[in-house]
């Protein structure tokens, strides 16, 4: 999750004073709005907790009214620091972080804590209705889920929530994993549209672990119909012949088998996102990225319009870098976004192991669709992140601790699924491991 402080506002607090208030972003999404009075107590209670040789710097206070360079400075300063507060691993986990933006996303959306029904889709748009509190966090969503499916305590850590959108031609969107961090009722009511939906699905890609789901019925119910689904989405690769035997084994309702024979399948457990622009192998290219499988598979449109596939291993990449900025959209000027909607553009990129001796850089960027007003606040266009560790697979966790996870790190773009070739040939990967080689593919694939 990208965490940046884009802006800030001239607010009026209950005495009709005014006082400065820092919008914090998640992927270019406002999340909550606060002073830096909250943050102050946010961190001496981290350094009371931790000790002050484990929190971040935090800009100091000032006697005087900040001028407007020191407002901004002063925002710089914030947004480094709660950057390097999440990327801690012991920090970025703690309760004391996590209930911090909560409360704040609840106060700044304005919306008080009462019961409430919130329905949850599964893959195959059947929905579940469960009764949950508007201050209950993704956590409790999640168990209230589980419980009305009659899904076992060891299975629950094994799915997630996901928040989706669905377009007018029945595509699906991933926007991003709901965190530890949020309220999934706060989130999709925020977000003021029928578009959105909150979706179980599984929460890993390694196949492996499907066998400890599939001992369970419900697990195996849920996990049939996500197969399901990926399939008749085109997010998984099918020829002809697959296809007959898929609807043989959905006619006879073997639902193990398929998931078998899924499993073999090209794509299987993947996701994919929508097209973005990339630098590899050169500027400009299109591209669409699938992730799963302890890679990332990029299908690129070359500027001669010649189609290519290749994949780089996430154990290949020695660090991540993502960067937010703001686009404006309103008659296609450079208007400031204080004054008309704004797109979020966000970049992905990643220093990879080429060869033995050869790092490189790949960047993927997207235009993130969902968009906000800004008013009367202070702008600013970029915001960068880095973390200098490879990115991680996610793994189950019955006890649910917090995991770096790949998944967390590639919401710099959208995730829809794409309509499959119509050949019966499937797409064989070739690895980007030192040289720019790809294989060629269809059209029908981009």
């Amino acid at each position: 999750m990208h965490f940046s402080i884009p802006e800030t506002e001239v607010r009026s607090g209950e005495n009709g004073s005014t006082y400065v208030a820092y919008n914090i972003h998640v992927n270019g999404v406002l999340h909550c709005r606060v002073r830096y009075s909250q943050l102050l107590g946010l961190h001496e209670q981290i350094k009371k907790e931790y000790g002050s040789n484990v929190v971040p710097a935090f800009p100091p206070k000032k006697i005087f009214t900040l001028t407007p360079a020191e407002v901004e400075q002063r925002r710089e300063q914030l947004e480094k620091y709660m950057q390097a507060v999440r990327q801690d691993p012991l920090l970025g986990a703690s309760e004391l972080f996590n209930s911090f933006l909560r409360k704040a996303q609840q106060e700044t959306q304005q919306i008080p804590t009462e019961e409430v029904a919130l329905d949850i889709c599964h893959s195959n748009s059947q929905k579940v209705t469960v009764n949950i509190l508007t201050s209950d966090q993704t956590e409790d969503v999640l168990d209230a889920v589980a419980t009305k499916l009659d899904l076992p305590d060891d299975l629950v850590g094994y799915f997630s929530l996901f928040l989706v959108r669905e377009g007018v031609d029945g595509g699906l969107t991933f926007v991003r994993k709901l965190q530890e961090f949020e309220l999934p009722y706060v989130s999709i009511t925020s977000l003021r549209s029928s578009e959105f939906h909150i979706l179980l699905r599984k929460s890993y890609w390694d196949m492996s672990y499907d066998a400890d789901v599939m001992d369970n019925s419900v697990g195996l119910n849920l996990l049939y119909a996500q197969t399901v689904s990926d399939i008749e989405r085109g997010w998984i690769l099918v020829n002809k012949d697959q296809h007959r035997q898929l609807k043989s084994l959905q006619e006879k309702g073997s639902k193990k088998e398929f998931i078998h024979l899924g499993q073999t399948l090209k794509y299987y457990g993947y996701i994919k996102f929508d097209p973005c622009i990339t630098d590899f192998p050169e500027k400009g290219c299109q591209v669409i990225v699938s992730a799963g499988n302890n890679e990332l598979n990029f299908h690129v449109k070359l500027p001669n319009e010649q189609m290519k596939e290749g994949s780089f291993k996430v154990t290949r990449m020695r660090c991540w870098r993502v960067t937010s900025s703001q686009v404006p959209i309103a008659n296609g000027t450079t208007t400031p976004c204080s004054s008309s909607k704004c797109d979020v553009k966000l970049e992905l990129a990643f220093e990879y192991l080429m060869s033995k001796d050869r790092l490189q850089w790949v960047t993927i960027t997207s235009q993130q669709m969902l968009r906000k007003r800004h008013n009367g606040s202070i702008h600013r266009s970029e915001s960068q992140q880095t973390v200098k560790s490879p990115p991680l697979l996610d793994s189950p966790d019955p006890n649910r601790e917090q995991i770096v996870k790949l998944s967390t790190k590639l919401n710099s773009v959208s995730l829809r699924g794409i309509s499959a070739s119509n050949s019966a040939n499937d797409i064989s990967g070739n690895d980007f491991h030192g040289n720019y080689a790809f294989e060629g593919i269809g059209d029908d694939d981009l």
